[in-house]
């Protein structure tokens, strides 16, 4: 692939000197990130999904654009292990819904979507401050740290059909 597609599906390679470790490491180490205090859970994939790791989140978020102001997200990272290339294959999916009864509004989107959450708190010195609640990078951060510290490469693929 080019150099402009890797960085469009947002592909990242291991540092050089890095020895490969084996599908079944790749694996583990992608498992182990279920206990690190993540609001996310790593799971083998079903038969349907076309993966063979599969990464979900579900949070809630407050909106000031639906009339009950709560809009529930659904990430999903499904991921494909080649020992051959090494690489993992992955898709990103958000789902996404707000309002209620006749106003329910769904969407879904797929590729380089995030979502970000934030509020305004004092510091200590009396002054406003930015704080980050929510952040869905974090979730494909933590996968593509197991992978590359690896030696397997990262990368993001257009069609569920290339995982």
């Amino acid at each position: 692939m080019g150099r402009l597609q890797d960085k469009w599906l947002g592909t990242k390679y291991p540092g050089t000197g890095v020895v490969p470790l084996s599908a079944t490491e790749v694996r583990e180490a992608l498992f182990a990130i279920n206990g690190l205090r993540v609001p996310f859970r790593i799971r083998d994939a079903g038969p349907s999904e076309n993966a063979d790791v599969v990464a979900e989140w579900w949070f809630r978020m407050t909106s000031t654009d639906t009339p009950r102001g709560v809009e529930e997200l659904r990430m999903r990272l499904r991921m494909r292990l080649d020992p051959s290339a090494p690489e993992v294959r992955f898709i990103q999916e958000q789902w996404s819904s707000a309002g209620g009864g006749s106003s329910m509004q769904h969407g879904y989107r797929r590729g380089r979507a995030f979502t970000v959450e934030w509020k305004y708190e004092r510091g200590p010195d009396g002054r406003r401050r930015k704080i980050t609640t929510l952040d869905t990078r974090d979730v494909k951060r933590a996968l593509q740290k197991a992978v590359l510290s690896s030696g397997w490469t990262w990368r993001g693929v257009l069609f569920v059909t290339d995982l």
